[in-house]
């Protein structure tokens, strides 16, 4: 392979790279954060790089015969989006800084869209460019309309940079101003590389194919490098995540994405090429792909937590993150909690070769039967006797860590740390039978492991209750520094015109829990709403009512339409219609709609943020329609 040959090969490489990473970050814009402007922008952006360099590569390998030309046109409809797009960019930083435009940056956009469209007109009538050129590069003529191109990629190229410099010095925030900086100088280089020098320097680029094409290797480099810092930059826009969240998920998905496709390609083209007149080459390509996407993807699966941890974690608390992460693994779901005590069960009864036994937890609910076995009429019996849970209370006082005996069944009370009773080991007591010292010994043993998982148990569900208390008001600080991280004025905002507050959703979430009656509804600060004042004519001066029907109305507006389902698309409305209108247990609802407590928790937070959002677009038609009126 000469050095020509060598040089040709790392160019498209790096061509169908940035094909390939413009594609995957285009897909990420779409999918993690279109409803913020400047990702939207981007990924006109990331849509119109995908499309020359695309071009560029496919053309690099085609003959007339193969449609050449057709390749060439397409790598032109991106290069004629390209300004357009990077004037959409430049207004979307200008007011994300605090600058919206008055009209001028709009009309400008909207010239640069009919100029562009007009564009793409001609090269599909076959009049932006000439005749295929099949020279030593490939290439279309150029014509007058080029040139006129040419001039207009000039100046929306300078509009766009001025306008991104006069963002970048309007940011006040350091390492915000430092981001912009990144974004400002790939924006520079993503310009400069787009354009198509062979249009212009076609003598030069045959008279010195060498450098030319070493020059271009060079730039698809910077271009490479570049497009990814500029995704960097942009990836802190308009999300209220951390910014080590940020970094973490972008460097996995480049990781996984742009950059094992890049090295298997590489791969894939160095064994082509070296092996190109040997017969096995048909069988080795295909075996070098399989292998290097697994051992890439095995790598970067083992290496990714320490490199996480080394360049992203950098500030002390690894640990604690480390500890929440793997939490979800280690928790003791319903599902877990059973299995486990099933297998304690057995062990009793098998202890004391009977068929039917049961494990029951206590609280201030009263008694839950979790797990039994055998007949069931006689756990039952047990379980309907009122009297039963606080007699087995005193007699768990009085006979701590013994073996009693009650109707048809011997007990073991489970006890938490503090020795309080949490729960009933309870097998069948045969008549006449007494148990002997190994039997109370193993029941006493298995009880206490019995105990310890229901506690472990207890305690998870109020780590829920906690993280779920907590998450509003994580959300909104993280709300409040997305909002802040590019123009800090935006924290003088009122609240609900970045989010709903943590008092709110509080709020809300404290009416729907006496939804039926209590203090918390009928104390709720949300009596004072507009839209419940409103609404107490409707109840017949009843403010509570009034209060009940809005929630209600709330309610039904998260409700699919059709009948009552229990499929994915109902499970908000079932959560809250179960969990506050029926007022049923967390563990029922979760073996209900078959999810475990953990994500039941996940999903009843979602629920209770949109009924917080509807309640306050209630509120604000009520108060705009109330202005109307005086």
């Amino acid at each position: 392979m000469s050095i020509k040959d060598l040089i040709q090969t790392i160019s498209q490489i790096f061509e169908a790279g940035i094909a390939i990473t413009a594609f995957s970050l285009f897909i990420r814009a779409l999918t993690f954060n279109l409803k913020d402007r400047v990702s939207r922008a981007f990924a006109i952006i990331l849509l119109s790089v995908m499309i020359v360099y695309s071009g560029e590569a496919v053309s690099s390998i085609f003959t007339p015969l193969d449609g050449l030309e057709f390749w060439l046109k397409l790598q032109w409809v991106g290069i004629i989006i390209f300004p357009t797009a990077f004037l959409n960019l430049s207004d979307t930083l200008m007011e994300t800084t605090g600058h919206p435009s008055r009209g001028r940056r709009e009309k400008v956009i909207q010239v640069g869209i009919v100029i562009s469209a007009i564009f793409l007109i001609l090269l599909f009538l076959g009049l932006f460019t000439g005749p295929l050129q099949l020279e030593e590069i490939p290439h279309l003529e150029r014509t007058s309309i080029t040139y006129w191109f040419s001039i207009y990629y000039l100046i929306a190229s300078i509009f766009s940079g001025w306008t991104i410099w006069r963002a970048y010095k309007r940011t006040r925030i350091k390492i915000s101003a430092r981001r912009m900086g990144y974004l400002m100088s790939s924006a520079f280089i993503l310009i400069i590389g787009t354009f198509p020098y062979i249009q212009i320097g076609t003598s030069f680029a045959e008279a010195n194919p060498l450098f030319f094409t070493g020059l271009a290797t060079l730039g698809n480099l910077l271009f490479f490098f570049f497009l990814i810092l500029m995704a960097y930059a942009v990836a802190f826009f308009g999300v209220p995540w951390p910014d080590r969240i940020i970094r973490s998920r972008l460097l996995k998905w480049l990781l996984r994405g742009p950059f094992t496709v890049f090295i298997v390609l590489t791969l894939m083209t160095l064994v082509y090429k070296a092996t190109i007149n040997i017969d096995i080459n048909i069988i080795l390509v295909p075996i070098v792909t399989i292998v290097s996407v697994l051992l890439i993807e095995h790598a970067i699966t083992i290496l990714f937590p320490f490199f996480e941890r080394w360049v992203i974690h950098r500030d002390g608390e690894a640990e604690k993150i480390d500890l929440l992460q793997n939490f979800g693994e280690r928790l003791i779901t319903s599902i877990d909690l059973k299995q486990f005590l099933d297998a304690v069960l057995a062990a009793a009864c098998d202890q004391f070769q009977v068929n039917t036994g049961f494990i029951a937890a206590i609280d201030q609910d009263g008694v839950e039967n979790i797990v039994q076995t055998g007949d069931q009429k006689l756990v039952e019996e047990l379980a309907s006797d009122e009297k039963f849970s606080k007699k087995a209370e005193m007699l768990a006082k009085e006979k701590r860590g013994n073996v009693f005996s009650w109707g048809n069944f011997w007990l073991f009370s489970l006890h938490d740390q503090q020795k309080n009773l949490i729960g009933i080991l309870g097998v069948q007591r045969e008549e006449d039978a007494e148990p002997t010292d190994i039997q109370i010994q193993t029941l006493a043993s298995l009880g206490e492991r019995a105990g310890q998982a229901i506690e472990d148990r207890f305690l998870q569900e109020q780590v829920f209750t906690t993280l779920q208390d907590l998450e509003p008001k994580i959300n909104r600080i993280q709300r409040l520094r997305a909002a802040t991280r590019f123009d800090p004025r935006e924290l003088a905002l009122p609240e609900e015109e970045i989010g709903i507050s943590k008092d709110f959703y509080q709020m809300v979430k404290d009416a729907l829990s006496h939804y039926w009656g209590g203090p918390k509804l009928t104390e709720s600060p949300l009596m004072n709403l507009t839209v419940v004042q409103e609404a107490v004519k409707e109840n017949e001066g009843n403010t509570v009512n009034a209060l009940r029907s809005i929630l209600k109305k709330a309610i039904n507006n998260v409700r699919p339409e059709g009948e009552r389902r229990f499929t994915g698309e109902w499970i908000l409305y079932n959560l809250l219609e179960m969990k506050f209108l029926e007022g049923r247990k967390v563990r029922d609802i979760a073996l209900r709609l078959a999810m475990s407590e953990a994500d039941l928790y996940r999903k009843q937070r979602v629920a209770i943020e949109e009924i917080s959002k509807t309640v306050m677009e209630l509120e604000m038609k009520a108060k705009d329609n109330s202005k109307k009126e005086n």
